[in-house]
């Protein structure tokens, strides 16, 4: 068994998705891994991961709507607000998603269907540096 770890730094400089895939992609080819596991993991708490589609631009338009609905930036609403408005929002954001993925390899590539991609889903409004952890175990 071999393993691999990288840190991928993402910058984001608006809420919304932001494609990981490529980049991802082109670590695993370096690693010399066949058959193993992938596990991404984002270190933070007002951002998530997503696998999503990646052809149609529509689909992440509507996600990010549908989170603006259900977790809205709204002054008065929420206690946690000492970080601004959209932080607390942020938090909801990633409680409904996520921070972690597995996903198989094989031929020394993700096991994604055809229209998957890896996003990092910034919930916040402004840039920021995320960090992504990847970590490869298989032969």
């Amino acid at each position: 068994m071999k393993q691999a770890l990288h840190h991928l730094s993402v910058t984001t400089r608006t809420r919304g998705l932001h494609e990981i895939t490529r980049e991802t992609r082109n670590w695993i080819g370096e690693q010399g891994i066949e058959t193993g596991l992938l596990t991404v993991f984002l270190r933070h708490t007002s951002a998530s991961l997503l696998i999503q589609e990646n052809a149609d631009p529509d689909v992440r338009t509507d996600l990010e709507q549908y989170f603006e609905t259900i977790a809205p930036e709204a002054p008065g609403r929420y206690v946690h607000d000492a970080e601004g408005p959209d932080d607390m929002p942020a938090h909801l954001r990633t409680a409904l998603t996520q921070v972690q993925l597995s996903i198989p390899v094989s031929n020394g590539r993700m096991v994604l269907g055809t229209w998957q991609g890896i996003y990092v889903f910034e919930h916040r409004r402004v840039s920021h540096t995320r960090d992504v952890v990847l970590h490869l175990l298989g032969e």
